[in-house]
């Protein structure tokens, strides 16, 4: 872990919603991580791979419950792991659709 980043560094719009002096890189990866992978730019992506090792991204992202398909094969060319392999992509094929009229 990269102690010279911190919270700030990621864009603005990450975390709106948080007081990020109470976000912590140890207690709160999932959270962080989730969205640094679903709402943040390339810059994030760049930042979170010097804060965590590959292999916490890796299982942070397999055990997420909604990722959107484009990041979601985005990860699994990256990781280089199998989509069926993702939480999020067992939770999709479990729910079924609205009818396309």
């Amino acid at each position: 872990m990269n102690a010279a980043i911190s919270i700030n560094d990621f864009s603005e719009h990450l975390f709106w919603d948080v007081d990020k002096s109470k976000l912590d890189f140890k207690k709160s990866k999932e959270q962080i991580v989730y969205q640094v992978v679903e709402f943040g730019m390339m810059k994030d992506w760049m930042l979170i791979q010097e804060v965590y090792s590959k292999s916490t991204l890796k299982e942070i992202v397999l055990n997420l419950r909604t990722i959107d398909r484009t990041t979601l094969s985005f990860l699994a060319h990256y990781f280089k792991v199998d989509k069926k392999q993702f939480r999020c992509y067992k939770q999709m094929q479990s729910n079924q659709g609205f009818w396309g009229y």
